[in-house]
């Protein structure tokens, strides 16, 4: 399988991944939108949220978890989080192995971070009233 996920987990890139658990490995993004960015990835190869099974579903809490935690140990300047997975070539996947973003978030790190995720489609990110979805 030529997976760049997969090949994360092999021997020569282990000194990538920061945690594991039974089903999903933590590492750094090697793009960051912000200082300790995490993907947490699972072991298994799915490429959708909506393929995992529960024992991954309750695991992925676990990690997201104790991945916050210390990146505000290793930082103190986070004072909070963006969780994101974009699932699908609709929502921006571009790698088709499931991951979540972990993004780290500093007071003033951009001007108004009011609407947060919403931001994946700018205009919509203010909570404007748009007429055209009213139909």
């Amino acid at each position: 399988m030529d997976c760049l996920f997969c090949k994360i987990q092999k021997p020569d890139f282990e000194k990538e991944i920061v945690y594991e658990n039974d089903f999903f490995y933590a590492t750094r993004d090697s793009y960051p939108v912000t200082k300790f960015h995490t993907l947490i990835i699972p072991k298994r190869h799915i490429q959708s949220y909506f393929e995992m099974n529960i024992n991954e579903i309750q695991s992925i809490n676990q990690i997201l978890n104790f991945q916050r935690n210390e990146i505000i140990e290793l930082d103190s300047s986070v004072t909070a989080f963006n969780i994101g997975i974009n699932d699908g070539k609709d929502a921006g996947q571009s790698i088709y192995h499931l991951h979540v973003h972990l993004i780290p978030r500093r007071l003033g790190d951009i001007k108004n971070p009011r609407g947060g995720v919403r931001g994946v489609i700018p205009n919509k990110q203010k909570y404007e009233k748009n007429k055209s979805l009213e139909k």
